[in-house]
């Protein structure tokens, strides 16, 4: 925090030490931005548990980063794994096959199953069926592997509780096979209401959107970097509210039309398309916030697109989560409140420490936009580069 503070005293003790100032602000922001880069990767997921209840047996299937709990990292709160002392471990784990990882998977199992709590009248014992893990592809990106878990359940039974493991991160939970199902989202050490087995536990639309808002907002802050660096790129533009509106309002409507579209699966496209073609996005504006000195139409339609581009990205996140059917549109208005809230906020903290104190400057320009612009657009060029290439 010290570059702050001493931004913050230098441009309340007058005009002489402002170039300083800047130079402060654009030296912690870029280190910031570097740092936080290289990470970006790595991005902690939420597990998916799809349960059902028939002839006596208890299937769980969870579908997880396995290396992650393998390599023993405590994913409760974790925004990515190259912040855990285990990374390393982490990291050589998803370069091995399906065969070298499976033993290491079945002795993890036999400790982990202990703490996963199933409890229906009595405490159900849970033994792993079936491992399935996917062929090495990009180390760089988490695998979705699937694990099969069984317990046998009293046939008395009426209802049961599940009570995730503590460091086991967030995971979301959906009941199968009965009208109105549960579906639930916990952290690591939480524990469900009693879930009828015979369903009708189903969400109320105001649960469903009160519950997704936080996992809206959490894909911008803190995990969804190019989604930050995009919406700064449009904020550096200029020193004027009305562009700055023109185009969060167009970034805005077009990637709210996107995530609707791609929720329901009107509209998929491969990520492997997706994801480069926004790093491009943010090379884009950056680059554009050092040639341009006004909001042209063209660059205001522009943004528009690239809103379709994220919408899609959102999107993505989404499928992992899944949307409960029964409470399609109120879950997904929360998630797209959440984004908007994030967004706000990145625009909120951009001005507390930029627009408050230097909008009015002369040279504001070309001591904070233009260089903080060229960092996003370096940044944006090396996420283009990496997830087209490597």
């Amino acid at each position: 925090m010290e570059p702050l503070a001493l931004a913050v005293r230098s441009a309340r003790s007058g005009p002489a030490n402002v170039t300083q100032t800047l130079r402060s602000f654009v030296l912690t922001i870029s280190i910031f931005l570097a740092a936080y880069s290289s990470g970006a990767a790595h991005e902690v997921t939420p597990t998916i548990a799809d349960f059902e209840i028939a002839d006596g047996q208890l299937t769980l299937e969870l579908r997880l980063n396995i290396e992650a709990f393998v390599a023993g990292i405590n994913l409760d709160g974790m925004e990515n794994t190259d912040t855990a002392a285990q990374a390393q471990d982490y990291d050589s784990l998803r370069a091995l096959s399906e065969a070298e990882l499976k033993p290491m998977v079945a002795l993890f199992a036999e400790d982990w199953l202990s703490t996963l709590e199933v409890y229906a009248g009595e405490d159900i014992p849970l033994s792993l069926q079936s491992v399935t893990i996917p062929e090495v592809g990009d180390v760089e990106l988490p695998r979705s592997s699937a694990l099969i878990v069984t317990g046998p359940v009293d046939g008395a039974a009426r209802g049961l509780k599940i009570g995730w493991p503590k460091g086991s991160g967030g995971v979301v939970l959906r009941q199968n096979g009965v009208e109105d199902p549960y579906t639930g989202y916990l952290q690591g050490g939480e524990v469900t209401p009693t879930i009828p087995i015979s369903g009708g536990l189903a969400q109320s639309p105001q649960q469903a959107f009160v519950d997704y808002i936080p996992v809206g907002y959490t894909h911008i802050l803190p995990k969804g970097l190019d989604h930050i660096l995009f919406v700064l790129g449009l904020f550096f533009f200029s020193t004027r509210l009305r562009p700055l509106i023109w185009q969060i309002s167009a970034f805005t409507v077009a990637h709210t039309i996107a995530l609707a579209l791609g929720a329901l699966g009107w509209i998929r496209i491969d990520p492997a398309i997706v994801e480069p073609l926004i790093a491009a996005s943010i090379v884009f504006v950056a680059v554009e916030n050092v040639f341009a000195r006004k909001l042209h139409s063209w660059r205001t339609l522009v943004i528009f697109g690239f809103g379709l581009l994220h919408g899609l990205g959102f999107a993505s996140v989404l499928a992992e989560f899944g949307l409960p059917d029964a409470q399609f549109l109120p879950a997904l208005l929360g998630f797209n409140v959440g984004v908007e809230l994030g967004q706000l906020t990145v625009v909120g903290v951009a001005y507390a420490l930029f627009g408050f104190w230097f909008w009015g400057h002369p040279k504001y320009r070309g001591r904070v936009a233009i260089p903080a612009s060229f960092t996003i657009a370096l940044i944006g060029a090396y996420w283009f580069a990496e997830r087209v290439f490597l």
